[in-house]
């Protein structure tokens, strides 16, 4: 019996393995729309996480948990199933990442600061760098503008991490920052050295972490900026190979050879 009812286990299996492959790595229309209900849903948790900050653990929050952690637990079997190379996949970093925080959300019992469980939800946020990876070869808008994405990116993630860091070593032992909003106000005041002073970090871990904003949060700021109106490559297609992208002073096209002419702004005369 169970012998007979093997191959179609593998048949099944094989099924839902193309149907996964379709889903996360295909260039349907089917594929590229679920793609982009995932970074949708990534956003939304994000959001959903920021704002149950300010709140009491109530028992809702402990249900739309569950609900959240089965729908990122359903998202994970079927990132597995899809990858032809599942040892490989498991050892990810950004697979680690993502159990941490689907652990977080079924089993916050075992963690004792709820504070601590916001540190580790917002990491949730970086799988949005694998969504647009996906996405910038599917969508015209993200190849367009994947320099600017990125660096937009960049700085998001390392403002909601790092407002998260300041919300969990600090709501303790600092009477300026009793809620997420504080945390956000600092980080946000910091990273445009603006700097009120109105709330400050306390203890040296605080100052350590004052420090990294103000050099890592101004780089990616002006990084930004600087992707915005001085891009490091030019969008100029090659008549040969049709390579869109090239470096500000390319002569050649990196991939076929061919001489171009682009435009610069060059020297005034």
């Amino acid at each position: 019996m169970h012998l007979r009812g093997a191959p179609r286990a593998l048949s099944v299996m094989t099924t839902l393995a193309s149907f996964c492959r379709e889903i996360y790595y295909g260039s349907t229309r089917r594929a590229v729309r679920t793609r982009y209900g995932f970074l949708v849903f990534d956003l939304a948790v994000i959001s959903y996480f920021v704002v149950t900050t300010f709140l009491p653990p109530y028992d809702w929050i402990a249900g739309a948990d569950m609900g959240i952690g089965i729908v990122l637990a359903l998202d994970f079997l079927g990132r597995l199933i899809a990858d032809r190379n599942r040892g490989a996949f498991l050892i990810k970093p950004m697979t680690i990442v993502d159990l941490v925080v689907i652990a977080s959300l079924f089993i916050p019992a075992l963690v004792g600061s709820f504070a601590f469980l916001r540190l580790v939800r917002s990491l949730r946020l970086l799988r949005s760098y694998v969504i647009v990876r996906h996405l910038r070869g599917l969508s015209h808008f993200f190849a367009r503008n994947e320099e600017i994405i990125f660096s937009a990116l960049n700085l998001v993630v390392f403002i909601f991490i790092v407002t998260a860091a300041v919300y969990v070593l600090q709501v303790p032992v600092n009477d300026s920052i009793n809620n997420y909003t504080d945390a956000l106000y600092f980080t946000i005041t910091t990273l445009t050295t603006t700097g009120f002073g109105d709330v400050i970090l306390v203890g040296s871990t605080g100052r350590m972490l004052a420090v990294v904003i103000m050099i890592v949060g101004v780089a990616l700021f002006l990084r930004l900026v600087q992707t915005i109106f001085r891009p490091t490559k030019v969008k100029h297609e090659c008549p040969d190979c049709g390579l869109s992208r090239h470096e500000l002073d390319a002569i050649h096209c990196k991939h076929c050879g061919r001489q171009l002419r682009i435009r610069t702004e060059g020297l005034p005369g």
